[in-house]
């Protein structure tokens, strides 16, 4: 059972330091509320290590090497008397933190889903399943060894959203997961080859084809909804989609529908945010994924009206949330660091399937939305730090993928046969590009750019 902190005005929070924007959303939320605010990291290279909202940084091991050493951390930290709960920002987190939801509720407050729950998200075979149940539109999905129609237009992506021990076994330590990739019909990939470097067999899904994610955002408490949020993205990192860089605020009802019926059919308790595209054949949401923890639009949507983490601390704290919080719809809101990214895709890069849009265009685009709404997520007056930090972390990661990618002197014993990857097969697959970086997660709208999924 969780003690009893006697002191409200030493009530302290934990919120992972991620490279996203939604840990500074987060201090930026709490601190100005009396919240004592601890950022806890791998490294302090994070923005939210600068924020002027930030009381304390905390050095914590990293997730992608050691995750049972992290959750171990947290747990230390949930042991402190003046923490009073714990943010999830990432995959990682939640999963140690419902793998471990006994542990923590005997010291604090646990609004997230207890583990045999959260199975059924990052599962997406299982989330699927309760797509189905509930009466929520889906893609076309199989696991990639029953999938049989490669005619059509397709795309690969992982099983699993992380890769733990609980999903992969004992290949959880060093298999890659991997990111959504677009398949070229008639070329099947080879499921074995995808099983020894994913870990596990990834699923196929019928391709959707719009530009436009729809997100529905929500806070329930134990299968009740008690805020919820919604907008539309419309530019992601990359021009076939990936995190969010531009998206406005809106209100659709279906969306709405789709959104509550899935998160009802799970009995959720916490934080998620249920990604949908708008099938054009029938004009029905489909469900891509849930992220069961805050997203990396986060401060778009407090900047919104929907301030969901200061809704997330009412209900650690077992205080009523208005039953009815408005936001307004129509505003949009950039990541810069975002919208770089997609003129450098545009510019630069070619994926399967998706028509890229001509570079004079894109930049008239995101010219105006920026001049129609100077909303950003890391840069505001009163706290400019961070916005810094994040530019000069991006500018290192460019840097270090130029280093890397420094093709050694050709001689003729490295000399290789002119038939470079793909070379004759049309239009390369996705790769990494100079200002992203691969990781076991295969996060969305929340903390890596990875995954470009169906965008």
């Amino acid at each position: 059972m969780q003690r009893h902190r006697d002191d409200a005005a030493d009530a302290g929070v934990v919120v992972p330091g991620i490279d996203a924007p939604s840990t500074v959303a987060c201090l930026r939320s709490l601190r100005p509320r009396g919240v004592h605010t601890i950022v806890g990291s791998e490294s302090r290279s994070t923005p939210a290590a600068t924020s002027a909202y930030r009381d304390e940084f905390v050095s914590l091991p990293d997730p992608e090497t050691d995750l049972a050493a992290y959750g171990d951390a947290l747990l230390s930290l949930a042991e402190r008397p003046d923490v009073e709960t714990i943010v999830p920002v990432r995959e990682e987190d939640v999963y140690v933190l419902a793998e471990r939801r006994d542990a923590f509720a005997d010291e604090i407050a646990t609004p997230w889903p207890d583990f045999e729950t959260l199975r059924r998200v990052q599962d997406r075979i299982e989330l699927f399943a309760a797509a189905d149940a509930a009466g929520v539109g889906v893609p076309a999905t199989e696991p990639l060894d029953q999938w049989d129609d490669w005619d059509q237009e397709t795309i690969v992506k992982p099983r699993y959203t992380v890769a733990a021990p609980a999903y992969l076994g004992a290949r959880f330590d060093d298999a890659t997961i991997g990111s959504t990739e677009y398949q070229r019909p008639g070329t099947p990939p080879d499921p074995q080859v995808e099983l020894e470097t994913r870990g596990h067999i990834p699923i196929v899904q019928e391709r959707i084809p719009d530009s436009r994610e729809f997100g529905f955002f929500a806070l329930y408490d134990h299968g009740d909804a008690v805020a919820t949020f919604q907008h539309c993205q419309r530019r992601g990192w990359k021009y076939c989609g990936g995190p969010s860089a531009y998206r406005e605020s809106v209100h659709i009802p279906e969306l709405e529908t789709a959104g509550r019926a899935l998160l009802d059919e799970l009995e959720w308790h916490g934080l998620a945010m249920v990604e949908f595209l708008r099938d054009p054949a029938d004009g029905e949401f489909k469900l891509m994924e849930i992220n069961p923890r805050f997203w990396s639009s986060l401060p778009f949507s407090v900047r919104a009206g929907a301030d969901f983490p200061y809704y997330y601390w009412q209900l650690a704290h077992d205080e009523p949330v208005a039953s009815e919080p408005t936001y307004e719809v129509g505003m949009g809101g950039h990541l810069l660091r975002g919208e770089l990214s997609y003129l450098h895709s545009v510019a630069t890069e070619e994926y399967p399937l998706v028509e890229r849009p001509s570079l004079r265009t894109a930049a008239r685009e995101v010219a105006t939305s920026l001049v129609r709404h100077p909303r950003f997520d890391y840069a505001v007056p009163d706290d400019p730090v961070p916005f810094f930090q994040d530019g000069v972390n991006l500018m290192r990661a460019w840097l270090d993928s130029r280093s890397d990618a420094e093709p050694p002197a050709e001689t003729e014993a490295n000399r290789e046969p002119d038939l470079a990857d793909g070379d004759d097969a049309g239009p390369p697959e996705r790769r990494p590009s100079a200002d992203e970086e691969s990781t076991q997660s295969a996060h969305t709208d929340g903390g890596s750019p990875s995954d470009s999924r169906q965008l």
